[in-house]
């Protein structure tokens, strides 16, 4: 890691956090939490988001078996869902008189902007107190389970979520992951289709000692190609049938 400022320390050493300590978060940690997710930039200073603090433990339980069957969701003493929100500004602009045209797919992808930038903020803040933070991507699947479980209108997408807690010593040791060299990851000017050896140089340190085919070939059926993976698409789709 190259000279840096806490910041920068905070952010090279940040990590999943999956096992928490049972211990609560204070009320003002949380706040702060939040807080800072809000000071995140937006486009237009839309905040085009809404963040669902889940206290109840039996919709976090919920959540838990509705999102890949995660137990430690439900363990973690703070749960929050960022909501891409294109709801609150069409139904505003209606209160104003205006005439609005329905949400398009621009917009959503203008809200899942805004609500990960809002999310990596809190992130980042509950970094600088210890609190550690895992992202559940199961969230965007079950579509009809989570809008119900959520009260989710129409125009509103369930882009992140985030659980927190004091990470146990061992999830503090685990190493992190290693990232792609930098090379690979910064294209100059443009973006660069690359070949077969490179990709293989990409990503051949996952490959350890069973070579880059055998890896590649399970990462690719335990990740891209398994059920979870073609839910989530299918629930995506039917979230996007709104904004035709």
């Amino acid at each position: 890691m190259p000279e840096t400022n806490p910041i920068l320390q905070s952010l090279y050493a940040r990590k999943s956090v999956r096992v928490f300590e049972e211990k609560a978060i204070p009320a003002g940690m949380k706040q702060a939490i939040l807080e800072a997710a809000a000071q995140a930039p937006s486009a237009g200073c839309q905040q085009l988001y809404t963040i669902l603090d889940i206290t109840d433990p039996a919709l976090k339980a919920a959540l838990a078996d509705s999102c890949d069957h995660q137990p430690f969701i439900a363990k973690a003493p703070l749960v929050l869902v960022f909501c891409a929100d294109c709801r609150k500004w069409y139904d505003a602009y209606k209160e104003a008189g205006c005439t609005p045209r329905t949400p398009g797919v621009g917009d959503l992808m203008l809200a899942v902007t805004d609500t990960a930038i809002a999310a990596q903020n809190a992130v980042v803040a509950a970094e600088s107190f210890g609190i550690g933070s895992c992202y559940i991507g199961d969230i965007m699947e079950n579509c009809d389970t989570q809008r119900s479980l959520l009260h989710l209108p129409d125009y509103v997408f369930p882009a992140v979520m985030l659980v927190f807690g004091w990470p146990t010593q061992q999830q503090k040791d685990r190493p992190k992951p290693q990232r792609c060299a930098m090379e690979h990851i910064v294209h100059e000017n443009g973006y660069r289709t690359m070949d077969g050896a490179e990709l293989r140089d990409t990503f051949g340190y996952k490959a350890s000692t069973s070579g880059f085919d055998a890896w590649c070939t399970a990462f690719h059926n335990r990740k891209y190609d398994s059920g979870f993976a073609r839910e989530m698409s299918r629930s995506v789709a039917e979230y996007l049938e709104q904004y035709k």
